[in-house]
């Protein structure tokens, strides 16, 4: 979903030009006109919250500090770009030093303004994407941590909330790549077992022989090449979360003794003389139909049962496209920190190709696809061409590689990637020679476009383009567009 920039001023010719600026740079844009209005939609999610608050710091009711103080009270993160009609030091020095990310200068230029949005947004999204990693380390992530503009994942939230008040058996369900694992970690982190062991298992990449030993633990001698005592996953999680991923890998023989751990609580290691009680919160997952392979006879009935107790099953990100940018955001400002590159962001067509793609690897392809994109980038911004294999396969995109003409002794060649994006309400910015092109050729092609698009009524092409209508009628005879002596009729349609 586009990032929703919140203009607070109480100047409403101030209001419409940042409101202007703002949706010009692709952001979506909300106004209001104080300080406790601001305050009022920052507390509110639905539809969905605000990435970014251009605060004036001068209101008559509650004035930008005032806001600043308020959101600190409230621990709401969302950035701030304070603005001033004086670059008076103190107010500036004062207003960082209360939270704000940046400021600007009334009246603010248009690049000085997506300069200051971009970095905030990217600042913004790396210090979310750092929280969740030292929580993830900690066992202190929870619900509030998984930031989600889906309400399907809205639901799944809300049953994971449930389930982390007790101890019920959770399972979860979902294409590879979803985002088990941190379901899962959220799960703990709500509840009581907060900061406590979270021993995750793949049953997957378990050697056959040795499930048993890893998961319950064997004595020393027990067997050949048990040098060492080892105490199993199910002791290493004591107190805490077992996570078992991949739960339908799980051999038979194996899930007996799972079956007798569950009911019994406690374990019986290879070689052990008694029982060992464990005090164990599990949760497994899967991505497969757990009782289509019990029809097949390869997992147990009656575990599944025991598993199954609090089913929760994750939508895959196609079912959830308005997460995916905010996703990109995150994974963008993470890999550009780790890769030492200053990319503010990913362009409006950037983030359109991202949303519309599949994603068949869900959120773990996503991941991966941006970190790709990251260490190709050379630009400030991510673009489209740095997405060549999701560009190929989604409609409205094509990818041309222009290849060298064969040559005796050819010279190596840099492969240029060219991406044609064909919307056509999308402006281009180029000629054919790879040169930006004249404000003169733009302003004719956006009037052009304005003129079709509200059917010649000039008093709403005016209004929308934001130009006087003498203006307007200038432009147009300038451009051979239309006269400018009388204005068509259809405005009093």
């Amino acid at each position: 979903m586009t990032p929703i920039v919140l203009i607070a001023d109480d100047d409403p010719v101030q209001r419409r030009l940042l409101e202007a600026m703002a949706r010009r740079f692709g952001y979506q844009a909300e106004v209001v006109d104080g300080g406790e209005a601001a305050l009022a939609r920052l507390r509110i999610s639905d539809p969905a919250p605000v990435d970014c608050l251009i605060l004036d710091l001068v209101m008559p009711d509650l004035d930008g500090m005032g806001v600043l103080e308020r959101m600190r009270e409230l621990k709401i993160a969302t950035p701030v770009i304070v603005q001033t009609a004086h670059s008076s030091i103190d107010a500036i020095i004062s207003a960082m030093r209360a939270g704000a990310a940046d400021f600007v200068v009334k009246p603010v230029g248009a690049e000085r303004l997506q300069v200051s949005i971009k970095n905030a947004l990217r600042v913004d999204a790396l210090e979310e994407e750092l929280r969740l990693v030292s929580k993830r380390k900690t066992g202190q992530l929870t619900f509030k941590d998984i930031v989600t503009r889906s309400p399907e994942m809205g639901r799944i939230i809300r049953l994971g909330e449930r389930a982390a008040k007790s101890t019920i058996p959770v399972l979860i369900e979902g294409e590879s790549g979803v985002g088990k694992e941190l379901v899962a970690r959220a799960i703990q982190g709500a509840g009581d077992r907060r900061g406590k062991p979270f021993i995750t298992v793949n049953c997957g990449a378990l050697p056959e022989n040795l499930v048993e030993s890893i998961l319950f633990g064997h004595e020393k001698g027990a067997f050949t090449g048990a040098t060492d005592k080892h105490t199993g996953k199910f002791a290493e999680a004591n107190g805490g979360t077992l996570f078992l991923d991949e739960i339908g890998e799980l051999p038979l023989e194996t899930q007996v003794k799972l079956l007798r751990a569950l009911q019994e609580g406690e374990i019986d290691p290879i070689g052990g003389k008694r029982p060992v009680k464990v005090d164990v919160r599990l949760i497994s997952a899967t991505n497969q139909n757990l009782i289509e392979l019990v029809k097949q006879g390869k997992f147990r009935e009656d575990l599944y049962y025991r598993l199954n107790v609090f089913p929760i099953t994750i939508p895959p990100l196609r079912s959830r496209r308005d997460d995916v940018a905010d996703l990109a955001r995150r994974f963008l400002a993470r890999f550009a920190a780790e890769e030492g590159k200053r990319i503010r962001g990913a362009t409006a067509e950037c983030l359109s190709l991202l949303t519309t793609y599949d994603w068949p690897g869900n959120v773990r392809q996503l991941e991966n696809a941006v970190f790709r994109a990251v260490v190709l980038a050379d630009a400030d911004e991510l673009t489209v061409a740095e997405f060549p294999q999701i560009a190929a396969q989604v409609d409205g995109f094509d990818i041309r590689v222009p290849t060298a003409a064969p040559s005796p002794a050819p010279a190596p060649q840099r492969e240029i990637v060219r991406v044609e994006v064909r919307d056509p309400n999308v402006l281009r910015l180029l000629d054919d020679s790879g040169h930006v092109r004249q404000i003169e050729q733009l302003e004719a092609e956006i009037i052009k476009f304005a003129l079709a698009h509200y059917r010649g009524q000039m008093s709403e092409m005016a209004r929308r383009l934001a130009i006087g209508r003498s203006t307007l009628y200038r432009k147009m005879k300038d451009f051979g567009l239309g006269e400018p002596d009388s204005e068509p009729n259809v405005d009093a349609a």
